[in-house]
């Protein structure tokens, strides 16, 4: 009995085993423009941010294997020797996040974004941590680093959950404005606060979670949940369903023109977007690609050759 008891134990925990932490995120650090440091201080950067971001609890919820998100994102630091501190570093972050569309072995990318102000303290035996009520730590550009990455962890859960249910990512829009307004504070730190410029990491989630942009995160819904969830068997339906959303998404953009949200969620679905006009009637383009050359201008000449 007991033998049997400790095999179904073993199964459970082998069969649990991939289940829990809610990623699959690869960072890779690019370094080769400072020469004054260790390389090996690099492979433990990366080792350890990558260990962070995938060991970290982000929500209460179980995801399986399959329902993870996958994450790619890219520090490329250009200098050190910040406020002159040869463990301190600066340069930029990419992160592409994607969500598997239902019934196909297609996804769609969620985050595809550039990053700018990016500033933070790592040495050699640095234990990154983090905790949603003391964001800023004891010391700011340490504690950078992590909210940096718990920042992008919560948009990036946000948006995928958003995907799934109407406004069904705001818990975690609420979290990362709490980095925001908690963020770490000192020279060289940047990207947290509103004063600074109007494209920032403030700006992305005040305008998620401020009426005057509801509609974005409707259409976000419809695009994935509504549209690509369906395209397996309806396609024309979901492909016209999508298209039709647009005229949301320039209704938001009329009235807060040069927003950084309407930015972010293009440099996202641009190409998506493209592809699904590509396939529409020639006769029913036109009035989809007034709506995007307006809204996308930089790649309006990419819409408007589908003429």
């Amino acid at each position: 009995m007991l033998k049997k008891l400790f095999s179904l134990v073993l199964f459970l925990a082998l069969s649990m085993e991939g289940w829990g932490q809610e990623f699959n995120c690869k960072i890779s650090i690019m370094h080769d423009k400072i020469t004054n440091v260790d390389q090996q201080l690099f492979v433990t950067m990366q080792k350890a941010f990558n260990e962070f971001f995938n060991t970290q609890k982000w929500t209460n919820d179980e995801f399986k294997p399959a329902e993870k998100i996958d994450v790619n994102i890219l520090f490329n630091l250009t200098s050190n020797n910040l406020n002159g501190d040869v463990d301190a570093y600066a340069g930029t972050m990419s992160i592409q996040a994607t969500r598997p569309v239902y019934n196909s072995g297609y996804t769609s990318t969620i985050v595809n974004y550039l990053d700018k102000d990016i500033a933070f303290h790592f040495a050699q035996g640095n234990t990154l941590h983090f905790d949603d009520n003391q964001v800023s730590g004891s010391d700011p550009l340490a504690a950078n680093a992590t909210a940096i990455m718990a920042y992008y962890a919560y948009l990036v859960l946000a948006l995928d959950y958003d995907s799934f249910a109407p406004d069904g990512g705001s818990t975690y829009l609420k979290k990362a404005q709490n980095v925001t307004n908690s963020a770490p504070d000192g020279k060289g730190i940047s990207g947290w606060k509103p004063a600074e410029n109007q494209r920032n990491r403030f700006w992305i989630t005040d305008q998620l979670l401020n009426n005057r942009f509801a509609e974005v995160r409707g259409f976000w819904y419809t695009m994935h949940r509504e549209g690509l969830d369906s395209m397996y068997m309806k396609p024309n339906e979901s492909r016209s369903r999508i298209l039709a959303s647009l005229k949301r998404l320039y209704n938001v953009n009329r009235e807060n023109p040069s927003s950084v949200l309407m930015q972010f969620i293009f440099n996202a679905k641009s190409d998506e977007i493209l592809h699904l006009l590509s396939q529409a009637p020639k006769q029913e383009r036109g009035q989809y690609i007034t709506l995007l050359t307006a809204m996308d201008v930089p790649n309006a000449g990419k819409y408007n050759a589908y003429r």
